[in-house]
């Protein structure tokens, strides 16, 4: 197998590479009676190189926090700033392209096209981006074959197993080099094995320097993050460090969290 290495390098060598400050997102209802706040005042940042996890119960405001990060939804309020750019303030003719040249996604639902193979659904994003078909293939086979996919890459997603697809997706993530990673559930539609080996993944590419940000339900996907920010009726309820805890020690600490949310304790 060869050796892989991420290239995440950046003119920019500050460790802050994400700031979320003040952000809103109020909806109104169909006919403007009502207005709804999903995020209320959401304040955190994400150093480079850093894995952490969002949780919190449904309705919380997290898929709507997400959405906003992953530009396909634009703020009330407030800034996001990656890597020193506001891009919530940037017109809808260049968010596309915003998008495409700093943000991977993995989704829970892999989101590939059954008409394409898995190289042609990785190579996408590249292909919208008018890139070389020799420079693609030279991104592709490194990852391909540390995602151990290099054999699969001229299947269809329908031939393939929900563990490979979710590592085709990853792939289809890491090739356009993007400064981070947002993962919404990337386990859900896993079994226990794809989603142990899908986070052993996750981790061994955090640990070559690739900032991922994921939203989970799962505590056992949390607890193999560096940190996991809780979020609350539309606000950073509480946040929590790894630091030297074990995975089963964390695992802990993030459940007993998740409950004093359930049952309406207060910040720590």
């Amino acid at each position: 197998m060869s050796s892989y290495k991420l290239n995440i390098e950046s003119k920019d060598t500050a460790s802050e590479l994400l700031e979320v400050d003040g952000l809103k997102k109020t909806y109104t209802t169909r006919f403007g009676g009502n207005k709804v706040e999903a995020l209320k005042n959401v304040n955190f940042k994400v150093e480079r190189g850093e894995y952490v996890a969002i949780m919190g119960e449904s309705g919380s405001g997290k898929t709507t926090l997400l959405n906003i990060l992953a530009a396909l939804d634009k703020p009330t309020g407030g800034k996001i700033i990656l890597d020193g750019k506001d891009f919530s303030k940037l017109k809808e003719s260049a968010v596309t392209k915003f998008r495409r040249d700093n943000l991977g996604f993995v989704f829970q639902e892999f989101n590939l096209l059954d008409t394409f193979t898995l190289e042609d659904n990785i190579y996408l994003p590249l292909v919208l981006a008018g890139t070389d078909y020799k420079e693609m293939h030279q991104r592709l086979m490194p990852i391909a074959e540390r995602l151990e996919i290099d054999g699969l890459l001229k299947k269809y997603p329908y031939e393939v197993s929900g563990g490979q697809k979710q590592r085709a997706a990853v792939a289809r993530a890491l090739i356009t080099e993007p400064k981070i990673i947002l993962a919404d559930e990337p386990t859900g539609a896993l079994d226990s094995r794809s989603s142990d080996e899908l986070l052993r993944l996750f981790g061994e590419i955090n640990r070559q320097g690739q900032t991922i940000l994921m939203v989970t339900h799962s505590v056992k996907a949390a607890s193999t993050a560096g940190r996991v920010l809780f979020i609350k009726d539309g606000e950073v309820f509480h946040q929590m460090y790894k630091g030297e805890d074990s995975s089963q020690k964390f695992y802990q600490k993030i459940s007993d969290t998740l409950t004093l949310l359930a049952t309406g304790g207060d910040r720590k």
